[in-house]
């Protein structure tokens, strides 16, 4: 794909690093004002590279007061979804290929390949993983344009590379190019596609495209800028050439930018945007909100750059630069336990509403985990996704309920039938009825029968009917997981609805069968949309990349450990690491030098990077990617503006020597005697908060009390066995006048039971 003929033209505002969120909203608002004021609010279009933060950003706007009194309604997109609405004005009947349909349309391409599979791959295809990571990278190599042809172009003048990597590549590419082949004759665009397709289309002017889709405004407003790859600056040239282009974005903040393109964003821009480099001193007092006690902590894991020793009172009655709080915890689960007692604590302390509170988590496949114990935990959560389908019971459900309509539909055995019989396929229509008969206390034979239609989709819509599926999900879940397990439903029933269109599989049993099969299999959690702030209230659970551009008054950062940030994978669990410092042509940064790293991460002097020493010690391609997972931090700590809190927990299970192995930038922050990390108590002598936490410290004293005196006696301590007899009173005490539930008492009364050797648990 050639570039475009024109480039970027207007102005650029950089604020030399990260500021706090608020001041950040406040900053591109003013610039929305002006532009407002000048324009018209609906002649102004504000374009966010990524949908995360997009309502605080709307809220923001909207509050905007112009001169004249105009009510505010801005016309705020991110650049993703306006580009899907310049192709849909360009051809309203594209139909844009969907995650299912994806994974069996690449299914069948490469079951169908002409060339062998290269032995790795196949060896590869064996991990639970191993289909996303495809998805993934071929996804990257599409929107990137990247091509087999292109990828043979630079065999000659390219290092030589590994005879193993290389071929691996190379069927992926080719893959790539059959898949979309297929695409092009179906009529099928992929989401990875429609930006590429977007400014084909409007560099070309395509029936006029360009002029129509520029015709609704005057002025365009480019937000978080410092994340537009090339193709996202391509589009934005084609749809700002007759109109004011204002971009507005930071240093040091792009992290998926960096991913697949090095250097900082104003060094890929032409010379027609006009870039002004803004020191968060310069803001107007309008713009500038209360910093957090953590400001310093944001900058150094943002910028690298630690305070100058002659810059901090070293004093005894010095007040420290910056401060955080610190969760130490045993163990994943305990860390949760923790942040949720912590949470109950503030909320009453402060009288805040649970949405005041943010739980990062590294990634989106953490945050059902999370979201759930923190539940237990006696925490209301709001975070609203599409969980995996294979963890959601009603999607299980049904698809039984198809495997069994399988079987029946091959004339296999009928329910009474079945236990007689022991080969492959009795065995999986046994285990299915087995299923729905635990589901459906009205289960029968009649019911299947009486759910069984010419077309598939209709018999699971009648199944959900006459088993009151809805209806079971609303009386035993609660309403999140309610509305969750009500989209998995909408989701197999449009997978039904596909399967009776398309021709990659069989309208009937065995297409739905194998469809529904492979899209369990292949399902990612919450691959699909994330909603963080419903209506209903409670914690935001999210992953921290999702708090750029939102706020909170405490936020939770979790599992900092050095596993994760920066963690040792870096782009994808297909390759090992060494391929990827050789594979020049894999889709995103993965040969850089000491150079890149200081031009892409130095922090900032007279507008220009300076060495770092740490920055370019060791491999620079597993430094280049560790640097990008610090700036992550750094984009999560900004968004709270009263409390932040740091977690980590133990990497060990087992013995009395735990060891913990923290993030380096946790250690890079507690090496730094201005910043203040403060240890908060997240063990046994910790104050609880909560009922969940008050039931399971209860059931949890018998044993630990006794463990406490155990371990005295074996190092030789004294162990006051006064002070156990006096909880154990308590406890009694409780028991016998409290008013408590009976199955409660008796869980308690086994504990005893338990430390005592009364009982043993027969695994």
């Amino acid at each position: 794909m050639s570039p475009p003929t024109g480039g970027l033209d207007g102005t650029c505002t950089l604020l030399t690093e990260p500021v706090p969120g608020p001041t950040l909203l406040a900053a591109v608002a003013r610039r929305y004002a002006r532009l407002a004021g000048e324009y018209g609010p609906r002649n102004v279009l504000v374009l966010k590279r990524h949908p995360s933060g997009l309502e605080s950003l709307r809220e923001a706007l909207a509050a905007v007061e112009l001169t004249d009194g105009t009510p505010q309604s801005p016309r705020l997109e991110s650049l993703p979804e306006h580009a899907s609405k310049t192709l849909e004005a360009y051809d309203p009947t594209l139909d844009r290929l969907e995650y299912e349909e994806r994974i069996e349309l690449i299914s069948l391409v490469i079951d169908g390949a002409s060339r062998d599979v290269p032995a790795y791959l196949e060896r590869a295809s064996a991990h639970e993983s191993f289909a996303r990571d495809v998805g993934q990278l071929l996804l990257e190599a599409t929107r990137q344009r990247r091509r087999l042809a292109g990828f043979e172009d630079g065999a000659e003048t390219a290092p030589q590379t590994p005879s193993e990597p290389r071929e691996c590549l190379e069927f992926l590419y080719a893959m790539n190019d059959r898949f979309h082949a297929e695409l092009e004759d179906r009529g099928y665009v992929e989401r990875a596609d429609v930006i590429p397709r977007a400014v084909e289309l409007l560099e070309d002017n395509a029936d006029g495209l360009r002029d129509r889709v520029t015709s609704s405004y005057d002025a365009v407003l480019a937000v978080e800028f410092e994340e537009y790859r090339q193709l996202d600056r391509w589009y934005l040239a084609a749809i700002s050439g007759d109109a004011e282009l204002v971009c507005f974005g930071e240093h040091h903040a792009s992290v998926e930018r960096t991913r697949v393109e090095p250097g900082r964003i104003d060094d890929h821009v032409g010379p027609g945007l006009e870039v002004e480099a803004l020191e968060p001193a310069a803001l107007e007092d309008a713009e500038m909100s209360a910093e957090p006690p953590h400001r310093a902590i944001t900058r150094v894991l943002a910028t690298g750059e630690t305070p100058p020793a002659d810059s901090v009172d070293d004093s005894p009655d010095s007040e420290p630069v910056a401060r955080a709080r610190r969760i130490r915890a045993g163990t994943s689960r305990e860390q949760v336990r923790a942040v949720a007692t912590e949470i109950q604590s503030l909320a009453g302390r402060h009288d805040w509403g649970f949405d005041a509170f943010a739980v990062a988590v590294p990634g989106i496949e953490r945050v059902p985990e999370t979201r759930r114990r923190l539940r237990d935990a006696g925490v209301p959560t709001a975070t609203i996704g599409t969980p995996s389908l294979a963890e959601d019971p009603a999607v299980n459900e049904l698809y039984a309920f198809v495997t069994v309509q399988r079987e029946r539909a091959r004339g296999g055995p009928e329910p009474a039938e079945s236990e007689q019989r022991h080969d492959h396929s009795s065995q999986r229509y046994t285990t299915s009825l087995e299923r729905l008969r635990a589901r459906v206390p009205e289960f029968s034979p009649t019911l299947l029968e009486d759910c069984t239609d010419a077309s598939v989709s209709q018999s699971l819509a009648e199944w959900i009917v006459r088993t009151d599926l809805k209806g079971r999900i609303a009386a035993d879940e609660d309403w999140v997981d309610a509305r969750e397990q009500y989209a998995s439903v909408r989701r197999v029933l449009e997978i039904a609805a596909f399967v009776e269109e398309t021709d990659l599989v069989g309208p009937d049993w065995d297409g739905l069968n194998r469809m529904l099969r492979r899209t369990i299999q292949y399902d990612a959690p919450y691959v699909h949309a994330v909603e963080t702030q419903p209506p209903t209230g409670g914690v935001t659970v999210c992953p921290v990349d999702d708090l750029k551009y939102d706020t909170y008054e405490t936020v939770f950062l979790l599992d900092l450990i050095d596993n994760t940030y920066p963690g040792e994978q870096f782009l994808t669990q297909l390759f090992p690491s060494a391929w990827l410092r050789e594979l020049e042509a894999y889709p995103a940064v993965t040969a850089p030098d000491s150079a890149t790293i200081e031009s892409t991460f130095g922090p900032l002097e007279d507008g220009q990077p300076t060495p770092v020493a740490d920055r370019i010690a060791g491999d620079p391609f597993e430094t280049y990617h560790a640097q990008r997972a610090r700036r992550r931090l750094a984009l999560g700590t900004r968004a709270a503006t009263s409390h932040l809190y740091c977690c980590s927990y133990e990497r060990g299970a087992g013995g009395l020597r735990r060891t913990y192995d923290d993030s380096r930038y946790l250690k890079l922050l507690e090496s730094v005697p201005s910043l203040v990390l403060e240890a908060v108590d997240a063990h046994t002598g910790a104050a609880i908060h909560g009922k969940t936490n008050a039931l399971e410290t209860l059931l949890d004293q018998p044993r630990a009390e006794l463990e406490r005196v155990l371990r005295e006696a074996s190092t030789g301590g004294n162990a006051d066995l006064a002070e156990t007899e006096e909880l154990f009173e308590e406890i009694a005490v409780v028991l016998e006048t409290g008013d408590i539930d009976d199955d409660l008492a008796d869980a308690v009364r086994s504990q005893f039971e338990f430390a005592a050797g009364e009982v043993v648990r027969n695994d």
